[in-house]
């Protein structure tokens, strides 16, 4: 029997590198990226397992699971970032989109 690739492999670095790139846009679309692409690496995880001598690329998933990896912990850090600069300024000035209100408030914490 001829050894063949495992599937989705390409998709799963795509989907990794691609929500390392997106971790800047709060932290959610990366997060969801980074996700999809664990449960494809963990579905062919268990179809190499099944048969790992009908697969060749098992190192090229391995790489790509630690990519999407880094990119799920990138994304969680921004995440919380994101969450505790919104309750340390408060939604309010957020949401108002005010720069001086921002700035106020901000000068107002660190000098306190």
């Amino acid at each position: 029997m001829e050894q063949q690739k495992l599937p989705n492999v390409t998709l799963i670095l795509v989907l990794g590198i691609a929500s390392i790139i997106l971790c800047w846009c709060y932290g959610v679309l990366g997060l969801i990226l980074s996700i999809i692409a664990l449960i494809l690496a963990m579905n062919s995880s268990k179809t190499y397992k099944a048969n790992p001598e009908d697969y060749t690329n098992y190192s090229a998933l391995k790489t790509a699971k630690l990519v999407s990896i880094i990119g799920l912990v990138l994304n969680i850090l921004f995440l919380i970032f994101i969450i505790g600069f919104i309750m340390w300024i408060g939604w309010d000035v957020v949401m108002s989109q005010d720069q001086e209100l921002i700035q106020e408030r901000m000068n107002e914490l660190l000098n306190n």
